[in-house]
């Protein structure tokens, strides 16, 4: 008789299987479209929507795109409860968190600079 991994699971010892549910829980959290995070934050489109001040049918139509401006991205995440940290990962080097590009630049919508501490 074909056994299936969850029978498999229910046979481990509840240690065991602690540890293999939060092994799973942490690859499937490695990778999820903006639809898969939305649902695990347990929030629905129109609430997104109205933290983006967008209509629902805006929301699902940037969880069906693969190619997303980054602020979109950033306000989108936002949106969930979360901030957007971008990095550059190399083969040769540790992992390089970008600075200036996911961040909502005000310079960019006026054309003006802001004005640094200390300047």
């Amino acid at each position: 008789m074909p056994r299936n991994v969850n029978d498999i699971i229910k046979q481990l010892r509840p240690t065991q299987r602690r540890k293999v549910e939060a092994r799973a829980a942490q690859l499937i959290a490695e990778e999820m479209t903006l639809r898969e995070l939305r649902r695990a934050r347990k929030l629905s489109q129109e609430r997104v929507a109205k933290e983006l001040g967008i209509g629902q049918e805006g929301v699902s139509k940037i969880e069906k795109r693969t190619d997303l401006m980054i602020s979109t991205l950033r306000k989108t995440v936002e949106a969930l409860g979360g901030s957007l940290a971008l990095v550059a990962q190399f083969p040769d080097s540790d992992p390089v968190i970008l600075s200036g590009i996911s961040e909502d630049n005000p310079e960019r919508r006026t054309g003006r600079k802001r004005a640094h501490a200390g300047e």
